[in-house]
């Protein structure tokens, strides 16, 4: 992961423990679960639309609204940022075995 991508879920994690009044993060907290996955699935619905739309600058901000939703799912879940690095690092290790990648990506 990204040394920005850490710094913005520890801000999160921050957030979490240390409620800050009129913080749109923890609006995400207090409204829970279901708002954290709703802000999820709009966000990739919008960086579909922008790359559909062949518009770069709406793309990387959409992926990088994503982003953020995606890593506050993972706080409000208890996922490290090393848990996911350390399966991204696995995967990593399969780059160029199309016949492994095709076994592991044949169920989506």
């Amino acid at each position: 992961m990204t040394d920005a991508f850490k710094k913005m879920y520890e801000v999160i994690l921050n957030r979490r423990e240390n409620p800050q009044e009129g913080s749109y993060t923890c609006y995400l907290f207090e409204k829970g679960l279901d708002k954290i996955l709703k802000k999820c699935g709009e966000e990739c619905t919008e960086m579909v639309i922008a790359a559909k739309n062949a518009d770069n600058d709406e793309l990387a901000n959409e992926i990088n609204d994503l982003f953020y939703h995606v890593a506050v799912l993972m706080a409000e879940r208890g996922l490290s940022v090393e848990e996911v690095d350390e399966i991204m690092s696995e995967r990593a290790k399969k780059i160029g075995n199309l016949k492994q990648f095709h076994t592991s990506d044949h169920n989506t």
